[in-house]
């Protein structure tokens, strides 16, 4: 009988983490979408009894030499890659001792669905009493992380979605970002000022926004044999690569945001549906990171999405649910997708404000990490920042202000990733442009292939064979460029 390699029997193991991680995705679905809140404490111990699960097996005694036997055999490129991913993942969960895996997954299910009548209720001091334990949980796990790895606290939970980049390497892009947004904000909005933007007026059923979205996605080459749309208060992204599940919220007033919701979140799901089919049980076979991730959504959503090509492609579609309107008109659609209004919420804020909500989050939770301020700092903090970046008033306003984001009841160092994100998307167009010139001119007629074969060849169906900055040097033939950023900014708004 021929003897396993210590390869395959990582591989079998880490086949094994992946489908116990697909059951734990589509309970966190189901906690978010369907769950009743009843069901919140029960769901919450199952899932921290899945993860000390998972725990188990990835710290399981006998993987250091599997590690390094596997370390010495004929694999293939894809392998040793593969070999990388295990080994990166296999460092970061031995840091972390099972007791506090728990916690914090307790800690995080508590915080998160208080949240949900907490922000509705604008009850800080509430939200405050779980808030300061997930805090003290985020830290410990970050030390840990970071005395491993040799990083700060902050930069070991921001390693968790951005491997190898650190904050000081995003305070540098951002205080260069800082440098210009505010002026080009004020500029664009003294040009907008003299132009007129008729608002279409509702009510929009929620039945025929469905029904629009739905159009929409298949548009896109969403596969609805492996993924669905929903309802969340908070839009996202959720399931696994074979059954993907996205989620919008629906306003009977404004169709507008949810309709761009569903694209950007179709941008997420078509990445997941098109990562490597080989290799999906595999760490190799999962999204490089996270700001790549929010870059498949931000290509979807503001380079395609609200380019005047695409907008003339659905302006028929947006007519045949909500009627004739001059509103509606594929020219006026443009000019309320690229309006610059500065408010107080981010997953609302136009294209050119956003990044200044993601500086304020990553400026704040940076300092928490670190022990530079506590968590009862957070709003004053706020309330500074948003005066400063956007001139708007958050003082009492907690719901619309350091409650409106459900992220920090779970996680730290992932706001980044948006604006990295970003980045990185007007960085692929800039190469896609320049490689096909007439790819507007594709997206008004409709064909959108172009796009779809240039993500889907570079980025969508390279897993995580490449480090965030070689995938983009294959792809773009240069490393994380900003200027792309500034340049895709101020072409859209001052031309």
């Amino acid at each position: 009988m021929t003897t396993a390699t210590a390869y395959s029997q990582l591989a079998q193991l880490f086949a094994r983490l992946h489908r116990f991680s697909h059951l734990g995705a589509i309970a966190g679905w189901d906690q978010a979408a369907m769950m009743p809140p009843k069901g919140n404490d029960a769901r919450a111990a199952a899932q921290a009894e899945l993860g000390v699960l998972m725990h188990g097996l990835i710290t399981d005694s006998k993987l250091p030499t599997l590690l390094s036997q596997a370390e010495q055999e004929d694999l293939s490129e894809m392998a040793r890659a593969n070999l990388g991913e295990m080994r990166r993942e296999w460092r970061m969960a031995n840091c972390l001792p099972s007791a506090l895996v728990e916690a914090k997954t307790l800690a995080s299910a508590r915080c998160e669905h208080a949240w949900r009548s907490q922000r509705a209720a604008n009850d800080w001091p509430g939200f405050l009493q779980n808030f300061r334990e997930v805090v003290r949980l985020a830290r410990e796990e970050g030390r840990l992380l970071g005395e491993q790895n040799g990083l700060s606290v902050y930069d070991a939970q921001m390693d968790k979605y951005e491997p190898g980049i650190t904050s000081a390497q995003v305070e540098r892009i951002f205080t260069e970002v800082k440098s210009w947004l505010p002026d080009l904000i004020a500029q664009v909005r003294d040009q907008q000022a003299k132009v007129p933007v008729p608002v279409p007026q509702g009510p929009f059923s929620v039945e025929k926004q469905r029904a629009l979205g739905l159009e929409v996605m298949r548009l896109l080459g969403f596969d609805f044999d492996a993924g669905r749309l929903d309802v969340s208060l908070h839009p996202f992204c959720g399931g696994v690569p074979e059954d993907v599940r996205i989620t919008t919220r629906y306003r009977e007033d404004d169709f507008v945001q949810s309709l761009m919701g569903i694209v950007h979140e179709t941008g997420h799901a078509r990445y997941e549906q098109n990562l490597p089919r080989d290799w999906l049980e595999q760490p190799v076979g999962r999204a490089r990171s996270m700001g790549i991730h929010e870059s498949q959504s931000l290509s979807f959503e503001m380079q395609l999405g609200r380019s005047r090509g695409f907008l003339q492609l659905i302006a028929p579609l947006i007519q045949r649910q909500f009627g004739p309107d001059p509103a509606l008109s594929a020219d006026n659609l443009a000019l309320l997708y690229t309006r610059v209004q500065p408010g107080l919420i981010r997953v609302d804020a136009d294209e050119l404000c956003y990044p200044a909500h993601i500086i304020l989050r990553f400026e704040i939770e940076r300092a928490l990490m670190n022990g530079d301020i506590e968590a009862e700092d957070v709003p004053a903090l706020w309330d500074e920042k948003m005066q400063s970046y956007l001139g708007l008033d958050t003082r009492g306003n907690y719901r619309d202000g350091c409650l409106q984001d459900i992220h920090w009841t779970d996680s730290f160092g992932y706001f980044p990733s948006y604006t990295l994100g970003a980045m990185c998307a007007a960085q692929y167009f800039a190469c896609l442009r320049s490689s096909t010139p007439d790819l507007d001119r594709q997206i008004a007629a409709g064909n959108l292939q172009p796009v779809f074969d240039w993500l889907g060849n570079h980025i969508w169906r390279q897993g995580s064979r490449w480090s965030t900055d070689e995938l983009l040097r294959r792809a773009t033939g240069e490393s994380l460029n900003p200027a792309h950023y500034r340049a895709h900014l101020e072409a859209r708004y001052l031309a």
